[in-house]
Order: C-alpha cells, then structure tokens, then sequence
C-alpha cells in the first residue's frame, strides 16, 4: 500500500495538520457535533473525505442499480396484496377481507424493525443481500396456497423481508455516496416508480385474462391469474436477489466498521472501492489513527462505541435535545405519511363509484387508469432529485412543498363528478406524492449518524408501517358513502407538511455522518 497522505475536503485549501483538516470538515457535516462522540464525528468527517476525493464512479453506479432493486420490490410487493384480492375473494371467500392488508401491513412493521436494527448489529451486507431473498420465496409459496388464512400468513412473511429493503438499502447507498452526490439518493425513487409500474404492468394481463368471471363458484382452476402473478413476481424477486449477490461485489460499509472500531478494515474498504472506480488513492488505516492520537486515545476508543446493543442504538436517537426532536418529528411525519397513502388508496374504488357520477369501470380500464397514474410518478422523483439541490429549498423545502401539494389535489379529487376528472386529479396527486417522498426517503436517512442509521430509519419505517395496519382498521369503520376518509387521509399531509418545515437539520450541502 502507499505511504497514506491526509484525506482533503475538496471546498477547503490545504491544511497544515489534522486538527485543521477535521475543524474544516465539521460546518459540512449534517448533524452539529454534540450529536456525535468527538472521535467518531472526526472519523466520520475524514471518510467523507477520502470518499469525496475518490468521487462517483463505478462502484457507485453498480450500487446505485442493485440497491434500486430493494427499492423496485418494496414498491411491488406493496401493490400485490391489493391488486390479488378482487381474485382471491370469490375463490377462497375469506371472512375479513381487510386481514390481508392487517398482514402486510403487520409483516412489513416488524421487517423494518428488525433489519433496520441488524443493519446496525450484524452488518448491512448480510441484511442487504437476505432481504430479497426472504420475500422471493414466500412470494413464490403464497401462490400455491389453498386457504385465505395461509395466503395472509405468506403475505405477512414475504412482507417481513420487504419491511427491510429501504431503510437497509438506503444506508448501503448512502455510505458510499461522495458528499457532492447525495441527491442520488432522491433518484433512488425513480426505482420505486417502476415496481409500481411492473407489478400493474403485469398484473393488467394475468388478473384480467385468467380470473373468474361472474357465477356463483369459482374454482381454482378457472382462476389462476392470482397465482401467475405471485408465481411471476417472487421469480422477479428471486432473480433480483442473484443479481444483487453474485453479480455485483458489495463491500461492507467503511462508516460502520469504523463505529465498530475496525479502522484497518474501514481503510481497506476505501481502498478496494478507489480501485473498483479505477482511481488512485493513498487514504489508510493512519488517517483514522491520527484522529485517536489527537485525542489522546488509541484504537476503538474515545468515543468510537464498538459493539452496542439494541437499546444503546435507541437511546443514540435521542442522545441531545435537537436530535431527539428531529427522531420524534420524522417518527411521526413517517406515520402520518404511513396512514394518510393506504387509506386513500383503500377508500378510492368506493369514492370512484359512489361520488364520481358513473359505474364501476371494467376491470381493464381501472388498470389503465392505474398505470396512467403511476407513470405520472416518475416525473415526480425526477423533479425532487433537482430541486432537494436548490438553495433555500433543499429537502426541507422540496418535501414540504409535496406533502401540502398532496394533501391539497387529494382534497381537490372529492370535488370530481366524472371518472376522467377523478383521473386527472389522481395523476396530479401522484407527481405531488411522489415529490414529497423522494425527498422523504432521502432526507431520513442522512440525518441519522451513521452507527446508528439502520435503527433510525427502520425505527422511521416501522412508524409508517403502522399507519399503514390503522388504514384498513379505518377504512372497515368509515362511513364509505361520505368523503370523510379522503379528508382524514388528505389532513395527514397537510400536517406532515407543518412538521417537515419545522425539522431542525436541513441535509443539502452537507455530508451524511
């Protein structure tokens, strides 16, 4: 290896010694420093550095493709619990149908939690990987099952393994982005996009061509357009999840193996990703030394935890008064988000009928409608991944601006008497949404330090996800014959609104910790 020289911050002139170098690198950093131990937020500033003298290459757009995978599946297997049910019910003629989603919902609650929280005790590689292949195969075992009860108990499962793909692959992604292309994270949803797009995509032709159509029975075998789907996304999910392990080398991240204390290794890393992008670098091991010595300790110490239980994890969210109001405030606009998108969606099929003036439509123009809605998303990621880099918008203002945008055109679609108005204001409604989530979705990781990321987001997720089991608990209560669920869902995003301009750290700019 090269005799190591002192990682720079490329906005900075050269510094004369390391405590200049890291009083330097601090006004960059998202959190203040109080939120961080003093050595593990100067380790965290000099490999920001180093990662930002590498610069995007290679490995960073590798990445960017097999962490959108986790991304594209938590989409997908999100819209397949509604999409399968129309089919399920006059086949398996289940007692409550709102149990599938109470499964889904609940199954993907304990995933982020979990994951999120092993990220940050096992490792992100090993969650990384684990998580595709978890919902691959009980996607694929939901399809050959005979009863509702054993097609919730699926649901739920394969939904554990979706309740860890963003928050673990957010993290991955992140920690190896420059400081310089942290928008990229926004972007990310554009992956999002498409497995809406997909599953809709494919469900249109199966659902509609293989399903029972009127009659009193309806056997399995008149109806066997439910199973191809489940067949045909857990063998997607499936071939993802070999893509994601054998054709692309995921290192682990060089930010949690210097919060476990394994400097060496975090310098390796460094090191391996310089060579994957075809670069030079000198970074190693005595860069992160340098910092122990300027601190008088030596190794792990001095603030770098180690090894931390679960309850050390959490408590580390609320280690000062700010970062304890930033968890407490993303907690809950990741709820408020949570209940405010099922519980419209829930509500929609009885609000087309019931208030926009025509029949239900045939089962092939309510996916075209679908799909026309979803493909207006996409425009929608693309404009957040631009405007979170605007001065005087940032996130801040990019996700704010989305929420009150979709609480708005929600509250405006209640308004619609014709199907193809309802249309319009849900294509709007959905650029809106999407907004407000790309930069959601970027912004909560990059606030949360690094050692403790994958327990902050999973912790974020976990709070959306239980919004998402009290959607369909209101929707089975709410009085469908009123517009009242539509208002209680569109005030969810108004207020998430009110709390997103009232967060304490505003990311753009400024290196993730």
């Amino acid at each position: 290896m090269a005799a190591p020289i002192t990682a720079r911050d490329p906005t900075a002139g050269t510094p004369d010694s390391s405590s200049a170098l890291l009083s330097s690198q601090r006004a960059l950093g998202v959190l203040p420093d109080d939120a961080l131990t003093p050595v593990y937020g100067s380790k965290a500033h000099v490999l920001n550095a180093a990662i930002q003298k590498i610069g995007m290459g290679r490995y960073q757009c590798g990445l960017f493709c097999v962490a959108g995978f986790g991304w594209l599946a938590d989409s997908l297997w999100t819209q397949v619990a509604g999409l399968i049910l129309p089919a399920v019910i006059p086949e398996l003629k289940p007692a409550r149908i709102e149990y599938l989603a109470l499964a889904q919902y609940l199954g993907a609650m304990l995933g982020a939690f979990v994951w999120g929280v092993a990220s940050d005790m096992i490792g992100r590689r090993t969650v990384f990987n684990v998580t595709l292949l978890i919902t691959g195969v009980f996607g694929v075992a939901a399809g050959g099952m005979e009863t509702f009860a054993a097609v919730a108990v699926m649901t739920a499962l394969w939904s554990v393994g979706v309740g860890g793909n963003i928050p673990v692959d957010s993290a991955v992604f992140l920690e190896f982005l420059p400081g310089s292309h942290q928008w990229l994270l926004t972007a990310m949803n554009v992956w999002w996009c498409v497995g809406q797009i997909v599953a809709s995509a494919v469900a249109w032709p199966l659902l509609t061509n293989f399903s029972c159509r009127g009659g009193d029975t309806c056997e399995r075998g008149r109806n066997m357009g439910w199973r191809y789907f489940l067949f045909a996304m857990g063998t997607l999910t499936l071939v993802l999840f070999l893509l994601r392990f054998w054709a692309f080398k995921l290192y682990e991240s060089p930010k949690y193996l210097m919060g476990r204390g394994n400097d060496v290794a975090a310098a390796e890393v460094v090191q391996k990703v310089a060579r994957y992008n075809g670069v030079e670098s000198e970074f190693g091991v005595a860069e992160l030394s340098a910092v122990d010595t300027a601190a008088g300790g030596a190794g792990g110490a001095g603030g770098v935890q180690g090894d931390l239980g679960i309850l050390s994890h959490l408590r580390a969210l609320f280690a000062t008064r700010e970062l304890a109001t930033s968890t407490l405030l993303i907690l809950a606009i990741w709820f408020l988000t949570g209940l405010g998108f099922p519980l419209y969606n829930a509500f929609l099929p009885y609000f087309l009928t019931r208030h926009a003036g025509t029949t239900q439509p045939s089962q092939s123009i309510a996916y075209r409608n679908y799909l026309i809605i979803l493909c207006m998303n996409i425009p929608g990621g693309l404009v957040a991944a631009f405007t979170v880099e605007l001065k005087g918008l940032g996130r801040k203002g990019t996700m704010s601006i989305g929420a009150f945008m979709t609480g708005t055109f929600l509250l405006a679609g209640t308004t619609a008497s014709t199907s193809n108005q309802l249309l319009a204001w849900n294509c709007v409604y959905g650029f809106a949404g999407t907004l407000m989530a790309g930069a959601l979705y970027a912004y909560t990781p990059e606030v949360f330090p690094t050692n403790h990321r994958g327990t902050g987001y999973g912790l974020a997720m976990t709070a959306n996800r239980v919004g998402g089991v009290l959607a369909p608990v209101v929707a089975m209560y709410a009085d469908v014959d009123t517009p009242v669920p539509v208002y209680i869902a569109g005030s969810m995003f108004l207020v998430a609104g009110v709390l997103m301009l009232v967060l304490p750290f505003e990311s753009r700019g400024k290196s993730s910790m």
